[in-house]
């Protein structure tokens, strides 16, 4: 398994990320979609899609087939002009979205920095997020896909694909189940993207099962550590989605291992965020938390 050291500087991770352009303000917004998806009509992906007839399109539809496009789009330079103008797109929605500070959610308590929060991990402001993905590590491929690592590379936009293309590429092998990879995250509110592949589940899931999802989160806790300016940190319900793991069962299995790790570095991470969004996730997590 590639280590930080071996792929750090060829992704930049520790650059800042600077926009090619300010975001576009609200009411040139869709005016900018429309330019991407023009600069990207000669783009590979554009023909997998089909034709499109742009003066016929709504801004929600243009919106929706720019996020479409993007999704299938493989990794590499886009064409002149594009990225500025996805920039300019990513940008004013980054600002115009509502963003939570994981810094402000309340914890269990001093000795136990753990928060529990409701919504779209894509809106909230931590140092780091975490992303339930493939062993691919490329992202969905899936137009308009409801996963997870969908909507983490749709808000962050095409850098983060390519990012995680190089280390693939350095790595040389698909991502072993239980570790994690660490990118920036773009226009994201969060600095940094940690990718994980949790185990797939068809049925019960076992004890190599449960010791599989909890190597993901002690990975992700590992490489977030090795980064000095993450202080928060969010997970998002890794392999509770279309990799099948019981929620009821998951949840138990992240909280235990997060418990043992902070006792093992108290003061590593000044909160960490057990991030759900639906009401079963929550009941699920509540019921881990009450029963600690």
């Amino acid at each position: 398994m590639l280590s930080l050291a071996a792929y750090r500087a060829a992704i930049a991770l520790d650059e800042p990320f600077r926009p090619s352009v300010p975001a576009a303000p609200a009411d040139r917004a869709a005016e900018q979609v429309r330019s991407a998806l023009r600069l990207l009509a000669d783009d590979p992906a554009a023909a997998r899609l089909g034709p499109r007839d742009l003066s016929d399109m709504d801004a929600t539809t243009a919106r929706s087939v720019l996020r479409a496009l993007l999704t299938v789009r493989a990794p590499g330079p886009l064409p002149e002009g594009a990225a500025e103008a996805l920039d300019a797109v990513l940008g004013a929605e980054r600002a115009l979205g509502p963003t939570v500070s994981a810094d402000q959610l309340p914890v269990v308590s001093a000795e136990f920095p753990v928060a529990l929060w409701r919504g779209d991990i894509t809106s909230l402001a931590a140092d780091a997020i975490v992303n339930a993905a493939n062993s691919a590590l490329l992202g969905c491929f899936q137009p308009l896909h409801a996963c997870i690592d969908n909507a983490i590379h749709n808000a962050a936009g095409p850098r983060l694909r390519d990012d995680c293309a190089t280390v693939m590429t350095l790595q040389g092998a698909p991502e072993p189940t239980g570790t994690a990879k660490i990118t920036r995250g773009y226009h994201l509110p969060a600095r940094y993207v940690l990718h994980t592949v949790g185990p797939v589940i068809d049925g019960r899931p076992g004890a190599s099962d449960a010791e599989a999802l909890a190597s993901s989160y002690r990975s992700c806790l590992d490489l977030a550590a090795e980064v000095e300016t993450v202080r928060t940190l969010a997970f998002c319900a890794v392999s509770t989605g279309v990799f099948g793991y019981p929620k009821q069962e998951a949840a138990p299995v992240a909280l235990r291992t997060v418990a043992e790790w902070l006792d093992d570095r108290p003061g590593r991470f000044d909160r960490i965020v057990f991030t759900v969004f639906g009401a079963d996730d929550e009941t699920a997590y509540r019921r881990a938390l009450d029963a600690r």
